[in-house]
């Protein structure tokens, strides 16, 4: 089991790596933890096939592209996972952000905001979602479900680092599981034993 008051601790003392770039698609997106069963669990969503989505059919967090009304990027995250899955992130426990990424095949700069939901919650999905579903990080940072895949995306074939979840859901991998690995390192810095992972 992870302990809460080390992750919120870390969190919290992290600095984030802001990026300021030109030319790049300004996102946020929220990595949603809750207490399951299992120990704490991370929110992912399955997008809904779209042909003009670049990130069609793909495992991912809430979230998506600020617009000139956002005052921030939190509350483009906060605002973005409203619409997509009916979560009000407002209620919830902010625990800190992640560094800024950009995207390696795409011109796009995420910034992510790690959430704690302090009440249960029922999504309410809308046309851009198939289905929301909990993981547990326990079996997020098993090695056996970390890989070296071959995917045809936008006309070619790549060999990527991903995340195999089960069997009926996608690979996890590009900006989402870079997020996750980056995560995953927080966890690690409470207990090293946890995982080595590599970056995609």
């Amino acid at each position: 089991m992870f302990d809460l008051g080390r992750l919120r601790k870390t969190l919290n003392e992290h600095n984030p790596n802001l990026l300021e770039k030109a030319g790049l698609s300004p996102a946020a997106v929220a990595l949603i933890l809750q207490q399951g069963k299992q120990g704490l669990e991370i929110l992912f969503i399955e997008r809904a096939p779209h042909p003009a989505d670049p990130w069609s059919g793909n495992l991912a967090f809430p979230g998506g592209r600020i617009d000139p009304d956002d005052l921030t990027a939190r509350a483009a995250a906060e605002r973005e996972t409203l619409e997509e899955i009916g979560l009000d992130l407002s209620r919830a426990e902010l625990l800190g952000r992640l560094d800024d990424i950009i995207g390696a095949y795409l011109p796009v700069k995420i910034s992510c905001f790690v959430y704690l939901l302090t009440s249960s919650a029922t999504p309410v999905l809308n046309h851009e979602v198939t289905r929301t579903f909990w993981f547990p990080l326990q079996e997020l940072c098993q090695p056996s479900r970390h890989t070296l895949s071959e995917i045809y995306w936008h006309g070619r074939q790549r060999r990527i680092h991903g995340i195999r979840l089960d069997d009926d859901s996608p690979l996890l991998w590009g900006i989402t599981y870079r997020l996750a690995v980056q995560f995953l390192r927080h966890l690690e810095a409470i207990d090293p034993a946890l995982l080595r992972v590599e970056d995609d």
